[in-house]
Order: C-alpha cells, then structure tokens, then sequence
C-alpha cells in the first residue's frame, strides 16, 4: 500500500537524517545561538535536497504550473482549490476533534455540509459568504499540540521543508483520509482517482506560490533561509491558530516550499 511504503520512508529518512547533528564548539557561542535558532543540525543534506527539488521544480513543476495559469481561467482555478480544500475537511474535522475545538469543529462540519451541497461539490465556497471562513489543521498540528516537539528540520524533494513531527502527521493525514481507502468498488477506478487528486494538488499548489517563490528567488540572497524561516514561522501561526494562518489545498506533497499562497 503506497501509504505504508511513505510511512516508512518518511521514519527512515528520519532516522538517517537525525544522527547527522554536528554542533558548533560551545565556546563559539554566536555560532551555537544561530544553530539553536535554525534548528537545522542536517542542514548539508537540507540544502542538497533543497537542490533537487529545485531542480525537479524548474524542470516540471513551475512550468506546468505556469501553463496552468495561462491556460485555465481563474474562476476556474478558484473552483478546482475550492473542491480540494472541501475534500481535506474530514482530516481537519478530525483533528478539530482531537484537539478539542468545538467552534472550529462545527466551523469544518458546517463548511463541508454547506459547500458539498449548495456548493455543489465544493466548487462554491458558500460557506464563506455565510460567515464560516475556512481553517487549516493537520495531525502535525495535533501533535504539537499534546506536546510533541517538531525535531531537527527537514527538506525532502516533493514534500519540501518539514520536520519529524510534520512527516508522522502527513502520513498518518493520508492513512485518515476516508478517500484514500475508498475503492469505489473497483481498485483500478480508486487509483486512477487518486493519481488525479494528487496531481491536481500538486499543480494547484504550485501555481498558488509562483509569484511567493519568484519573489523569494528574486529578492533573496539565499532562498534556502529565507524559506526554512518562512516555513517554520508559517507552522508556528498554524500551530497556534492565529488569524495569519493562510489555509492550502495541498497539505504538504508537492508544495516543495512551506510558504503560504499570496492569495
């Protein structure tokens, strides 16, 4: 089951990354401040990721993206992320549980309700215009919230910048997803579905952040910090559920970026 196969390449590849810390000496304490604030023990391996994914993103993923703008209007643009942000609600009612936020549980429910039928599907996010503005919340966010800490951080190609934490709550977001085991009675028909909500996540995603990334790359004498400090800032609002967290439709594969849409 490919959820199963990424659950274990994800606790693999932190295992390996995580015995690669190499701490400044403690008398050169400017330099153990800026580790401690980075956070980033296996930064070499980080930025050699952070290569190719770029790599990856300047080959297929930007382009695409760009000609998914230019071709798709925006009303329908607007559509496609209004449906996919609606088919995440139950991962977030979920976690709306589990942490014990009732408001925002009922926030998800009424949302899903109101959208999936006068919505129509999700293409309208009428839910909106009645006062139920949308949230985001995923198992990372859950288990910092009872207490787990968010480890060393991590970039992996694809999934972009994350931690420990974030990668157990990515996984465990798929394998609670009731559309990932629903075979629709035929399991060629559920993969085909599938692969068709993943890529348009990934293009979706993508094309949200083409002017954040251009403007990072543009601007930015080294877009690696700039987007490890975005990402985990980002998290941090999440996190703590402050106004500026900005909801996507990803929910992590295929962002390759952590940064949040500029609209």
């Amino acid at each position: 089951m490919r959820p199963l196969r990424l659950l274990t390449f994800a606790l693999l590849t932190v295992l390996t990354v995580s015995g690669c810390a190499t701490r400044p000496p403690a008398d050169d304490r400017e330099a153990v401040a800026e580790f401690e604030a980075n956070n980033d023990p296996a930064e070499p391996f980080n930025r050699a990721m952070y290569d190719v994914n770029d790599a990856i993103d300047r080959a297929v993923l930007r382009p695409v993206a760009q000609g998914y703008r230019a071709v798709v209007p925006a009303p329908v643009r607007t559509g496609v992320r209004n449906v996919l942000s609606n088919l995440r609600s139950p991962v977030i009612l979920v976690n709306d549980a589990l942490q014990g936020e009732t408001q925002r549980f009922g926030n998800t429910l009424g949302r899903f309700l109101l959208n999936t039928t006068l919505g129509v599907g999700g293409i309208f996010d009428v839910a909106k215009e009645l006062g139920l503005p949308p949230h985001t919340e995923d198992f990372g966010q859950t288990l910092a919230v009872y207490g787990v800490g968010e480890g060393p951080y991590l970039f992996l190609p694809l999934i972009g910048p994350s931690n420990p934490r974030d990668i157990v709550g990515f996984v465990a977001g798929i394998l609670a997803d009731p559309l990932t085991w629903l075979t629709f009675g035929n399991s060629q028909v559920a993969n085909t579905w599938s692969y068709v909500r993943g890529g348009a996540t990934v293009v979706d995603t993508r094309e949200g952040l083409l002017d954040t990334t251009d403007d990072v790359q543009r601007s930015s004498l080294d877009p690696y910090a700039t987007i490890r400090s975005g990402y985990r800032q980002r998290r941090a609002r999440d996190i703590a559920n402050t106004p500026e967290a900005v909801p996507q439709s990803g929910g992590g594969l295929g962002s390759g970026f952590g940064l949040a849409p500029t609209r």
